[in-house]
């Protein structure tokens, strides 16, 4: 048995040409697609605005994404677990002191009251079963968020690395910034 051909004038190089151009162009496309991913700068040290990061960042974590806090200048209070003067300038020792040591020690960003303001905030928080800042801090890292501190800050803030939590990592902008291009959106809090 012989094959059947039939010319329907198609030239067969120019559609395979074609095809290999439109398969190049694709995969450039599908190159520059942000990946499955948030970056979250957190700027502020304040309990209601960190609060607001941590949920935001645990729902995107809930729904399979990946998310990167970069926790710059204020914000960095959040990550310390401890206060160490030693081998500090005077401004930074000052800084340490006037600073708190993580999440605990954080006022609320208006009608702060000398403390009151977060003591009612988190009192009301747990009267609607609304998970605490320390819970959902601990439920992000667990999920596998990836935590940043910005070198710069911490240079400036008079912060050394080993008062952070384990599994921080010391980031400059650029590391911010290589996760914030890839990433399908940014926040700034």
């Amino acid at each position: 048995m012989t094959a059947l051909t039939i010319d329907t004038g198609v030239d067969v190089q120019k559609l395979m040409d074609r095809i290999t151009n439109l398969e190049e162009r694709l995969e450039e496309v599908e190159s520059q697609i942000p990946a499955n991913r948030i970056t979250i700068i957190v700027f502020s040290g304040d309990l209601d605005r960190v609060l607001a990061s941590l949920v935001i960042g645990t729902g995107a974590l809930a729904l399979g994404m990946e998310v990167s806090y970069f926790f710059t200048f204020w914000g960095i209070t959040t990550l310390k677990d401890n206060k160490t003067l030693g081998g500090k300038t005077l401004f930074e020792k000052m800084m340490t002191l006037m600073t708190p040591a993580g999440t605990k020690g954080m006022g609320v960003s208006k009608m702060n009251y000398f403390g009151v303001g977060a003591q009612m905030l988190r009192s009301m928080m747990k009267e609607n079963n609304v998970e605490s800042v320390e819970s959902l801090f601990q439920m992000a890292k667990d999920m596998g968020a990836t935590l940043y501190s910005c070198t710069m800050s911490q240079d400036v803030m008079g912060i050394e690395s080993e008062e952070l939590i384990d599994g921080t990592v010391d980031a400059g902008a650029v590391a911010m910034l290589s996760d914030a291009v890839d990433s399908k959106f940014t926040l700034f809090i």
